[in-house]
């Protein structure tokens, strides 16, 4: 790892004290709370957590599209309703894990895809909890 490479590491910008509804603070706006370094802010546990390219756009209702980055804690619970990272039959998926009456269910987040039913004999392993979604605006 180069020098400049370990200095990008750590990288803290400003995060301003005045909050917005859309837009930037004003120039005159002098009231710095602090340095930033958003790893601080979106990872808990960062022993346990990665960061993941997204494919596909099976969970754009949640708001993940594709060449999103989610952050993933596998330290974490899923529980009902958590959207996962998860394998199933060899393949990572992303989506909604859904649990009713003992059955568990990976639900997307767009009609144009199906449910997806864990069933005995299903190779299923829940890899992680997505915390947070990483997009530019469109």
């Amino acid at each position: 790892m180069t020098k400049e490479n370990k200095k990008q590491k750590n990288i803290k910008l400003p995060l301003y004290a005045t909050k917005v509804k859309a837009g930037f603070p004003s120039p005159a706006d002098e009231e710095i709370e602090k340095k930033l370094d958003l790893n601080e802010y979106i990872i808990e546990h960062p022993n346990s957590t990665f960061y993941v390219k997204v494919t596909g756009d099976s969970m754009r209702g949640a708001g993940i599209f594709p060449d999103d980055i989610i952050v993933i804690d596998r330290s974490k619970e899923a529980c009902d309703k958590s959207i996962i990272l998860a394998i199933v039959d060899g393949e990572f998926t992303v989506k909604r894990l859904r649990k009713s009456d003992k059955r568990i269910y990976l639900q997307p987040e767009n009609t144009d895809y199906e449910i997806i039913e864990i069933r005995e004999g299903t190779d299923f392993e829940v890899w992680g909890v997505v915390t947070y979604v990483i997009h530019k605006p469109k």
